[in-house]
């Protein structure tokens, strides 16, 4: 969601070389599609200049089977309906969840749409990240509601981490962040965008207007650094370890 496609179109495709289709307006609002060499990586969507206060912000979406299931089931387990599911013609059904911990994440039925076709490679996402205050609720929602298998990475007291998945077969992480996150911040999903090079991917963001929120470091899974985009949009880069 941007208060500003139109510069963050220039910012996304100069950083990650995007292309895009902007959708029918009547239908789809002028939703916009993100590729990256001809297949899909992103959507974005101009936000409601009503809600004064509103973040520009990266949302995750999770594919599920039945999406007024998957909204009942996360009200009885403790969450809350943002948005309600809504039919997007032709392309599939859609809603806004909040976690126990107050992280809002989106919810997709398939339709015509059947989500981003690139992944873990330059200028696509590789990686979802969930940050949490309240680390066990939210492990315990996201089984609950849509089946997680969960496997623990570390369980330390400065460190407590699960993967949705396990190893090489893991699409997502959950960080207990409480010692992570400012009071003031509330928890939040976090989308990592892969790239060849992190130091020159910051550089560039850098004289396109973005902010760095983390700087680059490196880490077992790879180098990575936290942004912001010229209108707020927080988001991280990963540049792969060599192997």
């Amino acid at each position: 969601m941007t208060s500003d496609p139109a510069k963050a179109k220039e910012f996304y495709t100069a950083l990650f070389g995007w292309t895009y289709e902007v959708g029918d307006v009547e239908k789809y609002g002028g939703y916009i599609m993100a590729f990256k060499d001809g297949k899909s990586v992103a959507g974005l969507m101009q936000s409601n200049q009503d809600d004064a206060g509103y973040p520009d912000m990266w949302s995750t979406y999770l594919r599920v089977e039945d999406i007024d299931a998957t909204v009942a089931a996360a009200t009885t387990a403790g969450g809350v309906t943002y948005m309600a599911p809504m039919d997007v013609p032709e392309q599939g059904r859609m809603a806004m969840l909040g976690d126990p911990g107050g992280a809002s994440v989106g919810v997709w039925e398939f339709g015509g749409h059947t989500g981003f076709q690139a992944h873990a490679v330059d200028g696509a996402a590789s990686w979802h990240e969930l940050w949490t205050k309240d680390y066990p609720a939210a492990l315990r929602f996201y089984q609950d509601v849509f089946g997680w298998k969960t496997a623990v990475m570390s369980d330390t007291a400065e460190f407590k981490y699960s993967t949705v998945g396990e190893g090489q077969d893991a699409v997502a992480g959950v960080l207990d962040a409480t010692n992570d996150l400012p009071a003031h911040l509330p928890a939040t999903w976090q989308v990592y965008f892969q790239v060849a090079d992190a130091d020159a991917s910051v550089a560039t963001a850098l004289a396109l207007g973005a902010t760095v929120i983390q700087a680059a470091e490196d880490t077992p899974f790879g180098r990575l650094a936290g942004l912001t985009d010229p209108t707020g949009a927080m988001f991280k880069i990963i540049q792969p370890p060599v192997r």
